[in-house]
């Protein structure tokens, strides 16, 4: 029989609904250190990436802050999205029966946060016995994406090639990063008037389609649309 497909998971918006949450967080801090930030500017723009892009990216228009200030930000932040995530962080609809019919494959969480934002997230969520410790941030590998490295390093640890893994990620970042470490990609697409899924990956718009998915995959066919 042939091996199942290692599947590796992004974290915020993926596996846990925590974007609206870091959005809201992010437009109560940020502009507290003189960068003007709205929940819905996160959502538009800047969903999956790094924090240190998104105050650079800001940077630009409203002047830059020093080190201090900097890191005075990001200290705020992930303290607030902490406390937020254990007091109402949930695993996106459909996720946990998804990973529970998902049961023979190897899996990894695969984010740009944090490696303690991952595992708050997991735990918050209810998630975190499906992946146990592996998990991989890119603060640790020190690669973000949409660069590939970090889902290629994630691939590498589990023992996997890249051309044997699936990534499953909601934003434009991961989708990209996935695409182009030669990976095959779901897009959790749920927002598909707003967004477009790439040439090269498989768009699903909930969790409950993602087994066919990757049955499909497996076989080598494409799911339909």
């Amino acid at each position: 029989m042939p091996q199942p497909l290692c599947l590796l998971f992004d974290s915020d918006g993926t596996l846990v609904d925590s974007e609206i949450l870091l959005a809201e967080v992010m437009a109560e801090i940020l502009p507290r250190h003189g960068l003007p930030f709205t929940a819905r500017q996160y959502m538009d723009e800047f969903r999956g990436v790094r924090f240190l892009s998104i105050v650079q990216a800001l940077e630009a228009h409203h002047g830059s802050l020093d080190e201090a200030r900097r890191r005075s930000a990001e200290d705020e932040m992930r303290a607030r999205m902490e406390a937020r995530m254990r007091a109402e962080l949930a695993a996106i609809d459909g996720m946990p029966a998804a990973l529970e019919a998902l049961a023979e494959h190897p899996r990894a969480v695969v984010s740009n946060g944090p490696e303690r934002k991952i595992r708050c997230a997991m735990e918050s969520s209810g998630l975190g016995h499906h992946f146990g410790d592996r998990l991989f941030s890119a603060y640790t590998l020190g690669v973000w994406k949409p660069d590939p490295a970090l889902y290629l390093k994630a691939a590498e640890a589990m023992g996997h090639a890249p051309e044997h893994c699936v990534v499953i990620d909601d934003a434009a970042v991961g989708v990209a990063a996935g695409l182009d470490a030669g990976m095959r990609v779901v897009h959790l697409n749920r927002l598909p008037e707003e967004e477009t899924t790439p040439e090269g990956a498989v768009s699903i718009g909930h969790a409950s389609e993602l087994p066919a998915a990757i049955a499909r995959l497996a076989a080598g066919t494409t799911p339909a649309p």
